[in-house]
């Protein structure tokens, strides 16, 4: 697709911050740097994001049992609880380091030593993460060369320069940012900052998050609240993305808490109380924006696909009915060609386990009716054809089974993902 994203309104009650991104929140600074690590040296390959001082920091990462190197020494160093305390966030792309046995652990490791000498913490202070080809050891020079190169080039501007340092497939970087005031009890005026960087095209499918993200904030938030935050927020964005149903080794969603937003009252938010809420709606929303910008930028994409499920007997049904549509290449290939072939869609929620009667169903393509009680509906195909012209794609399920619903986000299936990817290690 061309650069960037349909972007949804945010509610009422957040503001936009303009060009924001991972280090718009007070407390931190990014960078990113080219290392060596990708051969193009127009391209940034090294990222950091860091803390002015060690701060809560939460995790989530793939559930794929080849799981890398970098995911394992992450969740070491959030106490295998995946929440804690947490100086630095350090990514590399043009390298998995997945599949890379006890060398890899060792290097992953190292890695993270060498940062943490590089900006003055301990070593179990500083997350890895790494992203690109599998099955290849992470070479340590680039490391060794650039890590302080990369220290001294930290700031508060830095963030863009980190989101395209940590891309492999993508077409754009993918950063946003946004603030709210507070007015909880105890915490009124306190102004919150909320920003994240995502990287992900392909090798897409939601078991955790399907990407590499790091989000930042300057909410005064205590490590197990910023976790459950972040797995609820993790469940109705990242969670909701599939580009080609594959699920990376690699997937890991990082959150720093540095507490010094304006106004903070010295106070902690604590899970469940109406300062946490407020969080909460505002990750899941930064969270949801960067995930419609990753099923933007599938691999190959021309269309944004939204797939929508309602009238399900359960929302684990309907998650079951939008996951099967949002998956099927028929679907995805009817849209790259501008076929408003229902029958596809009829097809995919029938082999999804979702509980249904199909004379109940009714479905939608861009608001114009196609099927009504399982049955086709007359539609003007001139007008669904100019339709298909827009950038996002809506396909609207009621199956007529309860009050169950889900939303899920994909791309269309085109002839560049073939390419793309049978190119990907030359």
């Amino acid at each position: 697709m061309e650069q960037g994203c349909i972007r949804l309104d945010p509610p009422p009650n957040l503001t936009v911050v303009a060009d924001g991104g991972v280090a718009s929140a007070h407390g931190f600074a990014a960078c990113g740097v080219h290392a060596g690590i990708r051969r193009n040296r127009d391209e940034l390959d090294l990222a950091l994001v860091v803390a002015d001082e060690p701060c809560a920091a939460a995790g989530m990462f793939t559930q794929n049992v080849f799981c890398s190197a970098p995911v394992t020494v992450s969740r070491e160093h959030l106490d295998g609880v995946s929440y804690g305390t947490a100086r630095a966030v350090l990514v590399n792309s043009g390298n998995a380091n997945a599949a890379t046995g006890d060398i890899g652990l060792a290097n992953a490791r190292e890695t993270a030593r060498m940062a943490a000498d590089a900006i003055g913490c301990t070593e179990d202070e500083v997350l890895v993460a790494s992203t690109g080809v599998i099955g290849v050891h992470l070479p340590l020079a680039p490391f060794e060369d650039h890590l302080g190169e990369a220290a001294h080039a930290l700031s508060g501007a830095g963030g863009h320069d980190a989101a395209c340092a940590i891309m492999t497939t993508d077409t754009f970087p993918k950063e946003y940012a946004v603030t709210y005031e507070s007015g909880a009890l105890g915490f009124e005026g306190m102004r919150v900052t909320i920003g994240g960087m995502v990287k992900g095209s392909g090798m897409i499918m939601p078991n955790m998050a399907t990407m590499i993200a790091v989000v930042t904030t300057d909410a005064p938030i205590a490590p197990e609240a910023a976790h459950r935050a972040l797995r609820q927020a993790v469940a109705v964005s990242f969670n909701k993305v599939t580009v080609d149903s594959d699920t990376s080794t690699n997937d890991s969603c990082f959150l720093l808490a540095s507490g010094k937003a304006p106004g903070a009252p010295g106070s902690l938010i604590v899970d469940r109380d109406p300062a946490y809420f407020e969080f909460a709606d505002a990750l899941g929303h930064v969270c949801t924006t960067l995930a419609r910008d990753m099923a933007c930028d599938g691999e190959g994409a021309t269309r944004l696909i939204t797939v929508e499920v309602r009238g399900a007997a359960s929302d684990e049904d309907a998650d079951l009915a939008a996951r099967a549509v949002a998956n099927s290449p028929l679907v995805k290939t009817a849209v790259f060609g501008h076929d408003a072939n229902w029958g596809r869609i009829a097809m995919a929620i029938g082999k999804s386990g979702a509980a249904f009667r199909q004379e109940d169903v009714s479905i939608d393509i861009m608001g114009i009716a196609v099927c009504r009680g399982g049955l086709t509906v007359e539609f003007d195909e001139d007008e669904a054809l100019k339709r298909f012209e827009n950038p996002e794609i809506v396909l609207s399920v009621d199956l007529g089974a309860g009050e169950g619903s889900a939303t899920m986000w994909t791309c269309d299936l085109t002839h560049d993902y073939v390419t793309i990817n049978g190119d990907y290690r030359t």
